[in-house]
């Protein structure tokens, strides 16, 4: 009788991690814009990112936020990619009741963001 033999994937499956062990992140804001950029450490990963830091995601881990829409810019020469993300600081630096909840502030939580490295 034959056996399949398992895979490296099924031997070894991708861990999972938070982003910032792979990359690093720097931000700002205007109004209710918020601008992330996000690097990777390791130019061998950027593919992994640009894989798994969609739009979709980012927007999801913003939605608790009020976020309407992300756009992402990808950066390949630097392995890094720009995310614009809108109506994201709850009235902006000057208009926001809440303490500090600006986009230095929430790059730290697009660095939370569970990927899968390879």
């Amino acid at each position: 009788m034959l056996h399949a033999k398992p895979t490296q994937t099924a031997m070894h499956p991708p861990a999972s991690v938070s982003l910032h062990q792979l990359a690093h992140a720097r931000a700002g804001d205007k109004g209710e814009r918020l601008n992330v950029a996000l690097f990777a450490y390791d130019p061998d990963d950027y593919t992994t990112l640009l894989e798994q830091v969609t739009e979709e995601r980012v927007l999801a881990l913003f939605a608790h936020r009020g976020a309407s829409r992300v756009r992402r810019y990808p950066l390949p020469n630097l392995a890094g990619m720009n995310f614009v993300i809108d109506d994201v600081l709850q009235g902006g630096v000057n208009g926001a009741l809440n303490l500090d909840g600006h986009g230095k502030t929430l790059s730290f939580l697009l660095l939370s963001m569970e990927v899968h490295a390879s």
